[in-house]
């Protein structure tokens, strides 16, 4: 008998968007299952049903054999299941313990009993090898501790079932690696876990099984090594996907952008870009390592002109771009793929059409003496859908419509049609597919071999890797290293600059830069 059976889910939301298609899903009791697909394909909302947070249309659940109605999150809790979400629900202000028991204090009499949560949370974290400190606060914690945090108190509140919602998304190669461990000692302790995740390779090292879901429905069940990273990139997107990028040796050729000294300082005087100095060449794509938060967001919003810098300098090809906003930056041929596409990338109740010329509707031939013109509009709408392979029914149709992966080759056209020298690119393929992924790989490598600059900035440290000629570690706002991307380099090696570890002398890194 299944420990968890979720049996032909359909949801409908009130906007009409199917988001499960008769969906069913077994979970056996002490194993680790995978359920994994495309952005958009439904495995979200699956777990949100499983955990109360929404309400199947029809369908039913069954835990431990009986049939259960899951009406909110409070409801799973006491039927012991616990969910483990991406973006942490902690009070920064509060200790480990605190937070670990907010809610479910122990008391003794009327007041909480704080040494009761401390020793509470001791216990806890010895028994499942999920050490750390109750006492400290979680404004001082890493990332990784944040994530045992967040495990220990749905286990402190009776959780069987974890369903843990891409759990790896912000953690260094070292973090990954304990919480694996940590996954694996949940199991040996009788736990059961559901991982979500977009990384196959880590699929392979974790999970038991695989649940597969494509375009709301579910496409299939495999055990784990009865599959491989191929076979699974097949199922989820319907066709065979390439997963490596050839990068062509190249020359170096001479600087694009030169950042000399830069020190960008928050509102409240903290140095969240700590006097850096770079340079990115013609022919390179430098990679940008580091655990998010550490002054990649910042350091590229200075660069495109959407902050102004505290001192220091920048130049592209020799001209100042810092302190004078966006427009002067792209008309010195810069390029930007935004970190938060439906914030700075797109107009989503725009067409299509007019999102591809939203940086370039005041220049021929989009606009002429006698105002803009809608035919050459349309007709570079046309154009670019057919060369990126954006899927829509017309240069008309609207951006918010679109998929997350179609969102983002739309970006891609516009940024690469501008015929720049220097391409900012911040987490290009964050919240896509598989094939919008390997599409949008290859055409940075492509612009990249044809003489494109490129300054690439990715939470995902195998994206890097795989695409960077050289990689500049950043940690507290400084530069910890530049680091040839070479085939001896390993994510064991960056995660340790990753993390402060270590860090080059300020005569490598002069001589790195």
């Amino acid at each position: 008998m299944a420990l968890l059976e979720a049996r032909d889910i359909v949801k409908i939301y009130p906007n009409g968007v199917l988001a499960n298609n008769g969906v069913s899903l077994s979970v056996e009791k002490g194993e680790i299952h995978a359920v994994v697909g495309e952005n958009g394909a439904g495995k979200s909302t699956l777990m949100k049903i499983l955990y109360g947070l929404e309400q199947p249309t029809s369908g039913s659940i069954q835990l431990r054999g009986e049939q259960v109605v899951l009406s909110g999150p409070h409801k799973a809790i006491a039927q012991g299941i616990g969910m483990v979400h991406q973006n942490f629900m902690l009070v920064d202000s509060f200790t480990i313990a605190e937070n670990i028991v907010l809610g479910s204090e122990p008391r003794s009499g009327m007041t909480r009993d704080l040494k009761k949560a401390v020793a509470d949370t001791e216990q806890l974290s010895k028994t499942y090898g999920l050490h750390l400190d109750p006492m400290a606060k979680i404004i001082d914690t890493p990332v990784g501790m944040r994530q045992r945090v967040e495990i220990l108190k749905a286990l402190y509140r009776g959780a069987e079932l974890l369903i843990l919602d891409e759990p790896t998304a912000v953690l260094t190669p070292g973090e990954t690696t304990d919480l694996f461990n940590a996954i694996r000692n949940l199991i040996n302790e009788g736990k059961t876990v559901i991982f979500i995740t977009h990384k196959l390779r880590e699929v392979m090292d974790i999970s038991d099984r695989v649940t597969v879901m494509r375009d709301a429905k579910l496409v299939g069940m495999v055990n784990t090594s009865e599959t491989s990273i191929p076979d699974l990139a097949r199922m989820m997107v319907g066709r065979e996907v390439f997963m490596q990028v050839e990068r062509p040796p190249v020359v170096r050729g001479a600087p694009v952008l030169e950042v000399n000294d830069m020190l960008y300082a928050n509102d409240a005087g903290r140095k969240v870009v700590n006097h850096i100095s770079f340079r990115v060449c013609r022919n390179e794509i430098l990679g940008i390592a580091g655990v998010e938060g550490n002054g990649q967001t910042e350091l590229v919003e200075v660069l495109t002109g959407l902050r102004d810098v505290t001192t220091g300098e920048a130049t592209v090809n020799g001209v100042d771009v810092l302190n004078q906003g966006p427009r002067h930056v792209r008309e010195h041929k810069v390029a930007h793929i935004p970190e938060d596409r439906l914030t700075n990338g797109v107009a989503r109740d725009a067409s299509i059409a007019d999102n591809l010329i939203i940086d370039s509707y005041y220049r021929p031939p989009f606009k002429q003496h006698l105002g803009l013109q809608p035919e050459a509009i349309r007709k570079h709408g046309r154009e670019m859908i057919a060369e990126f392979g954006i899927v829509a029914a017309s240069e008309d149709t609207h951006v918010g419509s679109l998929s997350g992966g179609n969102m983002q080759k739309v970006i891609v056209a516009r940024e690469f049609s501008s015929n720049p020298q220097l391409l900012i690119a911040a987490q290009p393929t964050r919240g896509v597919d598989i094939g919008a992924i390997e599409f949008i790989h290859q055409q940075l490598v492509d612009k990249r071999t044809q003489g494109l600059a490129i300054l690439l900035v990715s939470a995902d440290l195998q994206e890097v890797m795989k695409l960077s000629d050289r990689i500049m570690v950043m940690y507290n706002g400084e530069i910890a290293a530049f680091l040839p991307n070479t085939p001896d380099l390993t994510e064991e090696k960056l995660g340790m600059y990753m993390l402060g570890a270590v860090h080059q002398t300020p005569e490598e890194l002069e001589a790195a830069r």
